[in-house]
């Protein structure tokens, strides 16, 4: 007999929401069964316009998909300064949480988060989609081949989009009530993840900020960057803004080869994916040209990377429901050394650049 799907429920009818409708509804272990605004005619209208299927429930209140004993999990896409108080009643209505990034405006609002989690017995994953594109897994192969790739020594991660100057003046994400951590916690929360992700999430010794820091009004980050270093000598810098060119770039440096991809957020396209990798290359005899050149390569995918995500989410869910399994305590983990590094770049801005050891 087929497992029944996990019936999700969401909280919030922010723009990203659309896409993990979306998301929810191509997933084949995940049901999309409620959503709730503050206002009944606005969650009605978002149900309405994301093609909600006639079953799910439309609710006037966040409480109400909390009470809603059918209710498995529930997406929180809500902005950062929320997330600790509905994250925290969420799980103690013993529901599952797929919460969008950053998880929290510090480590310490993450901390409750996770100890709620923890006591409740839920799973938590946050919404950082491209680590569930097959892409991600093609490359990390490239990354621990000691042969083609060797031992990293340098990265670069860069995430920014230039905003116009509505989102500059009203958009959450520059509101220091809201999102406090501005181009830092919606952009910079990916370059910091994907460099984790290239060192097996082993925390660097210390980050500093970059010089040149933006910072609007509020005092909310515009545009930034920081530097890592690891005591084996490994460095990585990221750079995040709200004022630069749509760009979304690793490149990953080893003894033996090097890793390429300009899309690693959001690819290019939703059922393909590619990357460059190049190995043991130099000049040719007269120094015209590379030997060997970068070969490039494409991962196809059925679902995209947010469905993805939903489908592991639900499956982590359905194995708790089913089997009495624990809750996967990896996805916590790497959620709280990301925000652990974005506190950290926070902190050495504040106090102009100066390292902070972690």
């Amino acid at each position: 007999m087929a497992e029944k799907p996990i019936r999700f429920g969401i909280i919030g009818c922010a723009d990203i929401a659309r896409k993990l409708s979306r998301a929810i509804t191509l997933a084949p272990n995940a049901e999309l069964s409620a959503v709730a605004s503050r206002s009944l005619d606005k969650a009605s209208a978002f149900a309405k316009a994301n093609n909600f299927p006639p079953s799910a429930k439309i609710y006037g209140s966040y409480e109400d998909v909390l009470d809603d004993p059918e209710i498995d999990a529930v997406y929180v896409p809500l902005p950062t300064s929320l997330h600790v108080k509905w994250a925290c009643l969420v799980a103690q209505k013993k529901k599952h949480i797929l919460l969008e990034k950053p998880v929290g405006l510090n480590v310490t609002e993450l901390d409750k988060i996770v100890e709620a989690c923890e006591a409740n017995g839920v799973q938590i994953m946050d919404g950082t989609m491209w680590i569930h594109n097959p892409r991600t897994h093609k490359m990390k192969e490239f990354l621990n081949d000691k042969e083609r790739f060797g031992e990293l020594k340098n990265m670069h991660s860069c995430f920014t989009f230039a905003a116009d100057e509505d989102f500059l003046k009203n958009d959450i994400r520059v509101k220091s009530d809201l999102d406090a951590l501005g181009a830092l916690g919606d952009a910079g929360w990916y370059g910091i993840r994907s460099i984790l992700w290239a060192v097996d999430y082993e925390l660097p010794k210390t980050v500093t900020a970059l010089p040149g820091a933006v910072l609007n009004e509020a005092g909310v980050i515009l545009s930034c960057g920081a530097a890592l270093h690891w005591e084996d000598g490994k460095v990585a810098t990221f750079h995040c803004s709200f004022l630069a060119h749509l760009t979304m770039d690793i490149t990953a440096i080893g003894t033996a080869g090097t890793l390429h991809l300009n899309d690693f957020i959001i690819p290019f396209g939703e059922k393909e994916a590619s990357f460059t990798t190049v190995s043991k290359s130099g000049f040719t005899d007269l120094v015209t040209g590379w030997v060997p050149v970068p070969s490039q390569h494409t991962v196809t995918t059925d679902l995209p990377q947010e469905a993805c995500m939903v489908s592991e989410f639900a499956r982590l869910v359905g194995n708790i429901k089913a089997n009495g399994a624990k809750p996967d305590p990896k996805w916590p983990s790497i959620s709280r050394k990301t925000q652990l590094v974005l506190d950290a770049v926070t902190t050495s801005i504040a106090q102009g650049s100066k390292p902070v050891e972690i």
